[in-house]
């Protein structure tokens, strides 16, 4: 309870902390670190939370003792938070049908969330649970869909833990690994800054193009008529 409540605390003081995954867990410490990566895979209105820079900075504070905890515990209780977060977009997936389709567009959501990440589940099958791990958006809604299109929750169950399994024991292990080198320590907002830009550009670019696309498709209807 005192992480949580030195965690609010900080994010009344400086509320963009909570995009900050250093001030992440340097304020909320294990317990909100872990319900942060619940939060970013389990519930649809958190997808921008920094999910990967979050497990790497975990591995570096863990190594720098910032963490006080040994380096396996953490990483198996992100890989639990992981997993349980994808079941619980499983299971509201699965509850809410199609209705999701029906909510207005906002700040929060919007309607091609949900259409991108079926098409990737389209391409790919069960292993969009896993190369969906990687992918910011995807990784919100790729779970929420396989409700939606009643995936046998024993095949969900297995793609899903491969996928978390595969998702945090690199990326944590690296910043684990990483985080005794003086360069890693001193420069971690910037490495975190670069790794953002570098995991969420490819999303941000392909939504460009889609909305370019549609745009492009609603002209040439709109002259034909």
């Amino acid at each position: 309870m005192d992480e949580i409540r030195q965690f609010i605390q900080q994010i009344q003081n400086d509320p963009g902390s909570i995009f900050n995954p250093e001030a992440v867990i340097r304020y909320g410490g294990i317990t909100i670190l872990c319900l942060t990566i619940f939060a970013e895979t389990g519930l649809f209105f958190c997808f921008f939370f920094p999910g990967d820079s979050l497990v790497f900075t975990a591995g570096v504070l863990t190594s720098t003792g910032t963490l006080p905890y040994h380096w396996s515990i953490v990483l198996i209780l992100m890989i639990v938070s992981a997993i349980i977060g994808n079941i619980v977009g499983y299971w509201f997936g699965k509850r809410t049908g199609g209705l999701l389709m029906k909510r207005k567009d906002t700040i929060f959501f919007r309607k091609e969330y949900v259409t991108t990440a079926e098409t990737f589940y389209g391409r790919y099958g069960g292993m969009a649970l896993v190369l969906g791990r990687f992918l910011p958006i995807i990784r919100t809604f790729a779970p929420i869909v396989a409700g939606v299109i009643d995936l046998p929750f024993k095949r969900f169950f297995f793609y899903s833990s491969f996928g978390a399994i595969l998702w945090v024991l690199p990326l944590g292990g690296a910043g684990y690994l990483l985080g005794t080198i003086p360069f890693v320590q001193t420069n971690l907002g910037y490495i975190i800054i670069a790794m953002v830009i570098g995991i969420t550009s490819p999303v941000i670019y392909k939504v460009i193009k889609e909305n370019s696309k549609k745009k492009k498709l609603k002209q040439n209807s709109e002259t034909e008529n």
